[in-house]
């Protein structure tokens, strides 16, 4: 491993299988395709489903329904308490508020933003069938039914069923024999907001606000996600995520885990991360403005998640190992939007520079959870691109991604049993694995710690050989082996924070395998939609000339039309053209950017020559969104650019690209863009002329004018007086009756 090289195959475009040859060399086969992670959301719920209390359909049998009898409480300690249900946090099964309601906001953070990824293949109780609900809704209430009965009543919350006197060896939780002293019951224990532990080692708690904000935020989320579909329910959350919250302010501090046995807890020693995302889920729920100002007011105590920017952290020290009450004030809040868009730059900058020296760019502290770090990083990358469309951090994102998928000194995804890959985890640390003998698919597993964490460890032991060992001599190691629980276990929360990744991911492979249907020119800029589909996309560029706005604004109106336009900085400076554009906006047509000054891009008769620089073109670009803003239309939702003179190489595209922009163009031999030419020009057309094209291109082209992008200027020099803009009723008109539908970019983009 003395040297490394990273490989970049964001251009090839062609699905297909690949090898590499180096001489004589071959690598394996690997696919490049649109459909890559399709079903990666919903396999890693196989897990959550296996890691099921209370009646599991893994193993379709029934555990811990004698839950369990409260501990450390002022004076009902010793009593039942009906808590039966969640999810065990790993191959132990113990259960604790902590990761738990993390575990369920992540899920159903994914379910709000990409619900169209999952289906209805299983039951309510796990089983396979159909019972029309989504498959992580099912999930999602399991979880919720569970997190409910641990916050009964205001004030009254606990944090953990069990301890650590349950690490008594390999069993399935159906013969689960760890004793408590409580006969068939397990303690479940209060929330005291004091250090806690029944035994010689206790925890550094300091008071209740982690373990109230994240009961909080998972209420506030769960009532906006029942609200159509059980409104009883939803009033019952809201009113449950607004206690939780004020009981949360009562006593400010973290509440940790408890042991008994030995010194292992979980250390989460923040809480301002959880009271900022309750605040801003109910400010969203709501709609009430004191808890958007309190969710920026606990933002602004912790603007990095620490980890991030001290590369190092004890057993979640820092829980949740993402802070995503960041994305909700960027995301909802226009006050505070570029504020917290910044904060989660500066985290992912840490990491950057963390892994620059890294073959991997993997910056992650390899502590115990590293993988789940590693979660944390991918979606924090993903959100921050999709709220500023910045490409910044994308390559990072990338070797991460790759990093639990395989691309990693041991070559072996983290995703137990993941399909698809050559080499995944096939002996965890489960009793699922020692006494039924098969992998618990979907797992994310730990992920490689620090050798120093691996061999100060109590209790881990290598079963096998070490398939691994030639690879274990840098600054990590990670071992396919059920002994090393360090780095080799699944984990309940790590695999369900998995979920929006995975989900977005398989969004985006369904847009691109719309996209792979378009047209590309040779420097991969789109020249025409879907030829499949009869749809003519009108796209108009401006600039200096705009005569024939109000007839093209008055026209769309008529025919119900949306249609696609791209104005220069120079034309949204011009005060003239205010009222259109406001007009143009308001009846929805899609508004993007044609560069700033209108510059010239490459030579005209030597295209691989490019006129100006790289720092020229991102300032011109970034003044053009500057003028787009003053319009209300932001970056992120305007991506689709037409280049200026409709004229460009691959450099200026590829620029383009880097700056997150879709680059599309006219289709060429449809003709109306020479509706520019005057008489005096060599190329001049008249506008019967260009009908005649139009005619002619739609009979000789096997697919007619399906997809094309035609493109027509609404304004064109004084000495041009015959105006083809004014043929766009007539054009409606005749391809409409030939069974043709106009459309916007954006409508099909």
């Amino acid at each position: 491993m003395k040297s490394a090289y990273r490989l970049d195959f964001s251009k090839y475009q062609k699905s297909g299988y690949y090898i590499i040859k180096i001489g004589n060399t071959f690598s394996q086969i690997f696919k490049i395709n649109a459909d890559t992670y399709k079903g990666t959301a919903e396999f890693i719920l196989k897990y959550m489903r296996q890691q099921r209390c209370g009646f599991n359909p893994y193993l379709n049998d029934s555990c811990h329904l004698h839950d369990g009898i409260i501990v450390d409480h002022p004076t009902r300690s010793g009593k039942k308490i009906e808590v039966t249900g969640g999810w065990h946090d790993a191959t132990d099964y113990l259960q604790y508020t902590t990761t738990s309601a993390n575990a369920l906001y992540q899920l159903m953070f994914a379910y709000t933003k990409h619900p169209e990824i999952y289906n209805d293949k299983f039951l309510e109780n796990g089983l396979p069938g159909v019972n029309g609900v989504p498959d992580i809704q099912d999930e999602i209430k399991w979880g919720l039914n569970w997190l409910l009965k641990m916050n009964p009543t205001y004030g009254e919350m606990y944090n953990q069923i069990a301890d650590d006197r349950d690490h008594i060896g390999f069993r399935l939780p159906t013969t689960d024999t760890a004793d408590y002293g409580l006969g068939e019951y397990r303690p479940v224990y209060f929330v005291t907001g004091k250090p806690q532990g029944l035994a010689k080692y206790k925890n550094n708690t300091t008071g209740v606000s982690s373990t109230a904000g994240k009961f909080a935020s998972a209420f506030a989320l769960a009532a906006s996600i029942f609200k159509n579909s059980d409104s009883e329910l939803s009033e019952i959350l809201e009113k449950k995520a607004i206690e939780a919250y004020k009981f949360g302010l009562k006593n400010p501090g973290f509440t940790q885990t408890a042991s008994n046995v030995s010194p292992y807890f979980y250390e989460e020693e923040n809480f301002v991360d959880d009271m900022e995302l309750a605040a801003s889920q109910l400010s969203i729920l709501t709609g009430k403005r004191k808890y958007r100002n309190n969710a920026v007011k606990w933002g602004r105590q912790e603007t990095v998640t620490p980890w991030m920017e001290k590369g190092e952290a004890r057993h979640y020290q820092y829980y949740p190992f993402i802070n995503l009450g960041h994305y909700n004030l960027a995301n909802e809040s226009e006050k505070s939007k570029s504020e917290f868009q910044d904060y989660y730059r500066q985290g992912l900058s840490y990491l950057l520079e963390k892994g620059k020296s890294d073959p991997f760019l993997n910056g992650v502290p390899f502590i115990w959870c590293s993988n789940n770090l590693v979660v944390a990083a991918l979606t924090q990358a993903r959100l921050y691109a999709e709220l500023t469309g910045s490409i910044e951090f994308l390559e990072m994102e990338a070797a991460l991604r790759d990093w639990l998928l395989g691309c990693n000194p041991w070559g072996t995804a983290m995703i137990c049993g993941l399909p698809g890959v050559k080499d995944s985890p096939m002996k965890p640390h489960s009793s699922l694995t020692v006494h039924l003998g098969e992998t618990t698919y979907g797992g994310l597993v730990d992920g490689p710690v620090y050798k120093t964490i691996f061999q100060n460890q109590i209790g881990v032991n290598l079963t096998g050989n070490d398939d691994y060992a030639p690879f274990q001599n840098g600054k990590a190691i990670y071992h396919d082996d059920i002994g090393d629980y360090t780095s080799n276990e699944p984990t309940m929360d790590g695999t369900a924070s998995l979920s929006f990744y995975l989900a977005s991911m398989e969004h985006e492979g369904q847009k691109q395998s719309i996209n792979n249907r378009d047209i590309k020119d040779d420097f991969g800029v789109i020249v025409r939609k879907n030829p499949n589909e009869k749809n003519i996309y009108l796209a108009f560029t401006a600039d200096s000339f705009f005569e024939g706005g109000k007839y093209i604004i008055k026209t769309l109106k008529k025919y119900n039309i949306k249609a696609s336009f791209f104005f220069t900085g120079n034309f949204l400076r011009n005060k003239k053209f205010k009222i259109n554009i406001k007009k143009i906006i308001q009846d929805g047509h899609y508004v993007g950017a044609h560069s700033d000054q209108h510059l010239l891009y490459c030579d005209w008769s030597k295209r691989d020559s490019t006129l100006i620089s790289y720092k020229e073109f991102k300032k011109d670009i970034e003044n053009n969104y500057f003028e787009l803003n003053r319009f209300g239309i932001e970056r992120k939702n305007a991506k689709i650019f037409m280049p200026p003179y409709e004229w460009y190489n691959q450099q200026t595209v590829d620029w383009c690209i880097q700056q997150g922009l879709k680059v599309v163009n006219f289709t060429p031999g449809t003709g109306t863009n020479a509706d520019y030419t005057t008489p005096e020009m060599v190329n001049y057309k008249s506008s019967s002329e260009l009908k005649e094209g139009m005619v002619t291109y739609e009979h000789t082209d096997e697919n007619g004018l399906n997809g094309v992008i035609l493109l027509i200027h609404p304004g064109t020099n004084p000495a041009r007086k015959d105006k083809f803009y004014l043929e766009l009723e007539n054009i409606i008109e005749d391809y409409k009756n030939k069974g043709y539908q106009f459309k916007s970019l954006k409508q099909n983009l």
